[in-house]
């Protein structure tokens, strides 16, 4: 029971009884607790009641909450207003644009209860005519549904990993025999998944008495697939094969359609003892499954290898990570000692600037305390070493947040942009080309500020910003949390075209999330991401070597 889970339950405690219309005090408490709980360093689960009690914004009663949660795994006063809500008015909590307030209104004075309830008055232009609304609500409201619909059944990829690989342990325990190995969008380390595939030479019956039962059913089945399903979860599929055609069969399967229907022509139908072989055979090198998206990549291996693409343990610095110093959970100190311990050379820390009050950003005199107290520790932790950062708002006219005396202070600044993400395309490229083109910009951070399957993301020109990028030599980051992965993997090739560097950075605000690195770098991998060309890749000397050349060429 971790705290991010306590911390989600409270929060929506609170959002549920905003839509109740009960307690406005008692929600905004409920609320306040969620955000300590989730800030909180230590694990509450390993505090008494009355520990928890004393922390500040959590107080006596949203503490025996807390140790109900513990005790229990739920909170009952939860459940109960759980149930008290219409499954549709629980999915307009993922529409865009719609809070709790409005989802009030809607459902309390409109009787608007479902999506489709909900979709039909927005087309009617009921919505729009009511107070607090408007027609741009309306329309948001509108593009939200049907982005909504469009990746209902869908999966992160970190939320269906520990599943995946714990099925895929039960399965290699019950048939050591045979062979079983995980394929599909999940081998191709897609970031969203919509089944869950396996090729294996066990029997279909085999399988069947392993994988089904009360919760597992049976969708389809014939000789050479069966599809099962788990109640809420994605379709399994199973494709059943013979040894000397399993790898065969795991090219087939672990492949975009427009790859398979490339290399369909070129693939043998003799017994070959590896993928490699097959690869070997049809007179390419081997690609690996990741990078078996586009038919372009097929004609590239004809002369060329992938070995040198990034890998997660070629990282040797931590860049974009935020502290106790704005919105992350942990000190400074103790985060450079969790990556001392675990190899790392170097750590960028980068907490919010001040136009992000919501994120405690920092004032300029905040940020001249954190520099002193960032020296201390270098001199504490050398060799490892503390860049001073910032990730800086960008603003609504293009400005940064900071003025350029400010700017100079920091070795390096990364670029964000978190307010007013509702925008037209001319007014984000006119926000972002702002930033591009400020000197003191060395990463433009999350490009499009999307959440995978949440939120799309303001559109953008993607050629034209990569080309201000190469132009004035600013990084673009692949953004390795798993819920942006921001700059999408496809546009990696026309960035290494253009010459462009990338950097995969976690924007961890937990020690915990230091390892969201790896996800960062299995999306890199699928556009062929080199080493060489990852900015979080270059060792210490390296790295502040390349902050001196990027200084003299912006002319700072």
């Amino acid at each position: 029971m971790d705290n991010y889970v306590i911390a989600d339950q409270f929060s929506l405690l609170a959002k549920l009884m905003d839509i109740h219309g009960e307690n406005s005090f008692k929600a905004k408490s409920y609320a306040s607790a969620a955000f300590a709980i989730e800030k909180f360093p230590e694990r509450l689960a390993d505090l008494t009641a009355d520990q928890i009690s004393k922390i500040k914004s959590i107080g006596d009663s949203a503490g025996k909450k807390v140790a109900e949660i513990v005790q229990t795994g739920a909170l009952k006063v939860l459940q109960e207003l759980v149930l008290q809500t219409p499954e549709g008015v629980l999915e307009m909590m993922n529409i865009k644009g719609l809070g709790p307030k409005k989802i009030n209104t809607l459902w309390k004075e409109m009787g608007i209860d479902t999506i489709e309830d909900l979709e039909t008055a927005c087309i009617e232009n009921r919505i729009a005519q009511k107070k607090g609304f408007g027609e741009k609500t309306e329309a948001k409201i509108l593009e939200s549904i049907e982005f909504v619909r469009s990746n209902k059944g869908k999966f992160l990829y970190k939320d269906v990993e520990d599943f995946t690989l714990a099925l895929q342990q039960k399965l290699e325990a019950k048939f050591p025999e045979e062979q079983t190995v995980i394929t599909g969008e999940f081998r191709r380390q897609s970031e969203i998944i919509s089944r869950l595939e396996w090729v294996s030479t066990a029997t279909k019956e085999a399988i069947k008495k392993v994988i089904v039962n009360e919760q597992v059913i049976i969708l389809s089945e014939d000789d050479e697939l069966l599809i099962l399903c788990a109640e809420d979860y994605l379709p399994i599929h199973f494709h059943l094969t013979t040894k000397n055609k399993l790898h065969k069969k795991l090219i087939e399967t672990s492949c975009s359609d427009e790859f398979l229907e490339a290399i369909q022509g070129l693939l043998k139908t003799a017994d070959e003892k590896s993928e490699e072989e097959i690869f070997r055979s049809a007179g390419l090198n081997f690609i690996p499954p990741y990078l078996r998206e586009t038919a372009t990549i097929i004609e590239r291996a004809k002369s060329e290898t992938f070995d040198n693409v990034v890998q997660t343990n070629s990282i040797k610095g931590l860049i974009h990570s935020h502290s106790n110093w704005s919105d992350g959970v942990y000190t400074i100190e103790q985060m450079a000692e969790e990556l001392i311990k675990t190899g790392f050379e170097y750590l960028v820390i980068s907490d919010h600037s001040k136009a992000a009050a919501y994120a405690s950003g920092l004032s300029e005199q905040k940020i001249k305390e954190q520099h002193q107290y960032i020296d201390g520790l270098n001199k504490k932790f050398a060799p490892f070493k503390i860049f001073k950062s910032i990730e800086c708002d960008i603003l609504g006219d293009g400005t940064l947040d900071y003025d350029n005396k400010i700017l100079s202070s920091f070795d390096l600044v990364i670029t964000s942009i978190h307010s007013n993400l509702d925008m037209e395309e001319d007014k984000a490229m006119m926000r972002l080309m702002g930033a591009i083109k400020n000197p003191y910009t060395t990463i433009l951070g999350h490009m499009t500020g999307r959440l995978v399957l949440k939120r799309k993301g303001y559109p953008i020109n993607h050629k034209a910003i990569i080309d201000a990028c190469a132009e004035n030599n600013v990084v673009i980051e692949i953004n390795a949390s798993p819920y942006r992965l921001d700059m999408d993997w496809r546009w990696i090739e026309y960035a290494l075209e253009k010459g462009v560097l990338l950097s995969i950075n976690p924007d961890a605000h937990t020690l915990e999330e230091f390892t969201y690195i790896k996800y960062g770098t299995l999306v890199a991998q699928k556009g062929a991401l080199p080493q060489s060309k990852n900015l979080s890749s270059f060792s210490l000397n390296e790295f502040e070597n390349w902050l001196q050349e990027t200084k003299q060429k912006k002319g700072r």
